[in-house]
This record gives structure tokens, C-alpha cells and sequence, in this order.
């Protein structure tokens, strides 16, 4: 199928589900319609204006070769027609993009894990910075996050930080956000005044739902504990804290940041299934990626991504060779979307370069 094919069939179903809701007013079909109507607004409102737009060029074609045209109505739409050969490229090449395969995961709300990796305490002072640097993201975002699991240090770094993000389209945005950050800095320990280099990993799985990851109840080990970590009005004061162990994958997960021993077993079982989702993926990533040339969006958490160099007031994504000297900006959330948005753009074009 071609794109003006394509096009087609996706302004046809536009129309028929436009239709079919108007048929329609309460209920799971309704709900069901609706969500797929509002998935193609964005493509057919794109697809409508590239059919003007090939009319117009094709009207503008006609009366440049009218030879009873008057002259100054040629010239006209000589203009008109050099405008819009250069405007349809730039529309087809957009609408290419919205018709690339959705992951199906985009619109998830993530379970974010940030992990202190070699540096010691200076790592463990990092993972709050990254820590901190997606809490204001998703400020900026209008999305909600909630903190899941802290593991504090006594100089206020986080050794492991969980946290929920939920909002509109969350997994979209972060996914390209899984792997090792590095930091090069002076810390505030160091009294010689040398740079030291630390790094943490981020991980971000796109939240499971209960359909999507059968757990057997004989298959889990569940404690209750005492919460851990430095500070908390309630930390060491009850056993609320919730540790699970899946034995037959191994996977082991923790709540601790609720007072009510139920919601924090709740918790943990929604990161459990979310782990375990996040297994399937990548399965099927690894399978899928044997065929492609990028590997942009391959969330690889054993690869180098990003460099936050303090004394140079720098940030380097290595995937895509984009530096930026507002580390001050990114770190507090502002500059972030910068990276984040080069990011969807690199693996757009990859992805549109392997169906040309």
C-alpha cells in the first residue's frame, strides 16, 4: 500500500468512526471508538490539508499553461505553484512520521528507577540530581509523580529511588531516558579540587496493567518489614513496608513510602507486573532490533547516554552527538525537552530511512 493509499484508508476510517459515534452514546464501544477516533485526529486533520494542498498545485499547474490567461493571474499562480512544491514535501515528510507504527506502550504512565552506580557517595548524590531533574520534568509536564521506593544515604543521596509518573503520553517522552547517566564534577568531599567522574543508570518501563501479565500467587514470597532510609516521619516506626520476590524469575520489589501496609503491597505488585512486562519487551525488542540499522530507542541500560559535566557547564547525549551548554537548565527540567525532543526526532527520521 502506498502513501496516498494509505492516506485514504485513514480518512475513510476517520469518517466511519465519525459516523459510528453519533450512533453511539454511552458504554465500552463507545470509550473503545472514541480512543481510536482521537488517535487519528492528528493524521487526518494533516491528511485533509495534503489533499488541498495537491488540489491547489495541480489548479495552479493548469492556469500557468492557459494560454487565455491574464498575464498577471500566470504570474500569480506560477508563484502559487513554485509555494507549494516546496510546502507538500515538507507536509508528506510529516505525515510519514504519524504514520510510523505506534509502540503501544507510548501512552503508559512509567515506573522510573534510578540506581547509584560506581562513585560512591558522590554517585549516590547524583541519582538524587537525576532524581530531582525528572520530579520538575513532569511538573513542567502536568503529570503526577509519586516517589515509590527511597533508598537514602546520610548525605542526601539516593543509593535506588522508585517513583509512579502518570499523565498523558508519559512512556512517549521518557523512554529514550533508560541508561547510564555519567557525571564529571568536583565534589564537595574533595578537597584537592579534582574532577571526579560517577555515573547512574535510569530506567524507564512503561507501567503494566493486570491484563497484560498473569502472576500466580504461589509463585510470590511477600514480607513485611520495617521501612529504611534516612528521615521520614514514619521511617523505622512501623513494618508497613512491603518487599516481594517473584521465584521463578528472581525479580524482587519494595514499597516502603505509604503507612498502610495494603497500599504498599498494592504498589508493589503494580511494579512486580511492570518488571515482568518490561522482560516480555525486551524480549521482543532484542528480536526486533536483529533488523534494524538505529538504535536510538533501543533502551539499552548497560549503554552510555548522556554526560553532565559540571566545570564545562556541559551535557552530551552520545547517541546523537548533541551538546548543550545549559546544564543548570536541563538539570532543573527546563532544558531537558531539548534533548528529549532531538531524541524522538533521531529516531523518527531512522525509522522512516528503513521503509524508504
Amino acid at each position: 500500500m502506498n502513501f496516498e493509499q494509505k492516506l485514504e484508508t485513514i480518512l475513510a476510517r476517520h469518517d466511519e468512526l465519525t459516523a459510528l459515534l453519533t450512533q453511539e452514546q454511552s458504554g465500552d464501544n463507545f470509550v473503545k471508538l472514541s480512543k481510536e477516533l482521537s488517535g487519528l485526529e492528528e493524521i487526518s486533520k494533516a491528511g485533509i490539508k495534503y489533499k488541498k494542498l495537491i488540489n491547489d498545485l495541480k489548479e495552479a499547474e493548469t492556469m500557468m499553461h492557459d494560454s487565455e490567461m491574464d498575464p498577471d493571474m500566470k504570474t500569480m499562480a506560477e508563484e502559487e505553484y513554485y509555494r507549494l512544491k516546496e510546502e507538500i514535501p515538507a507536509l508528506e515528510k510529516e505525515i510519514q512520521i504519524l504514520l510510523l507504527p505506534k509502540d503501544e506502550a507510548d501512552d503508559r504512565n512509567v515506573i522510573l528507577e534510578i540506581r547509584a552506580g560506581t562513585g560512591g557517595e558522590e554517585a549516590a548524590l547524583f541519582a538524587a540530581d537525576l532524581y530531582r531533574m525528572y520530579e520538575r520534568y513532569a511538573g513542567i509536564k502536568g503529570w503526577r509523580f509519586e516517589p515509590l521506593s527511597l533508598n537514602e544515604t546520610g548525605l542526601g543521596g539516593f543509593k535506588e529511588a522508585v517513583a509512579q509518573i502518570s499523565g498523558h503520553a508519559v512512556f512517549a517522552k521518557l523512554k529514550y531516558e533508560s541508561g547510564v547517566h555519567r557525571v564529571q564534577r568536583v565534589p564537595e568531599t574533595e578537597a584537592g579540587g579534582r574532577v571526579h567522574t560517577s555515573a547512574a543508570t535510569v530506567a524507564v518501563l512503561p507501567e503494566a496493567q493486570e491484563v497484560d501479565v498473569q502472576i500466580n500467587e504461589a509463585d510470590l514470597d511477600i514480607m513485611t518489614c520495617r521501612a529504611s532510609g534516612a528521615g521520614g516521619q514514619h521511617v523505622n516506626k512501623t513494618d508497613s513496608a512491603i518487599r516481594i520476590v517473584h521465584k521463578p524469575t528472581g525479580i524482587a520489589v519494595e514499597c516502603q513510602e505509604e503507612r498502610s501496609q495494603f497500599k504498599n503491597k498494592e504498589k508493589a505488585m503494580m511494579r512486580l507486573r511492570t518488571a515482568l512486562y518490561d522482560m516480555q519487551r525486551q524480549a521482543l525488542d532484542k528480536e526486533r532490533s536483529q533488523n534494524r540499522k538505529n538504535q536510538v530507542g533501543s533502551g539499552d541500560r548497560s549503554e552510555r547516554i548522556r554526560t553532565y559535566n559540571f566545570p564545562q557547564g556541559r551535557v552530551t547525549d552520545h547517541r546523537i552527538n548533541k551538546t548543550s551548554y545549559q546544564l543548570n537548565e536541563v538539570l532543573n527540567g527546563t532544558g531537558l525537552d531539548e534533548f528529549i525532543e532531538a531524541l524522538i526526532t533521531e529516531d523518527q527520521m531512522a525509522r522512516l530511512s528503513e521503509i524508504e
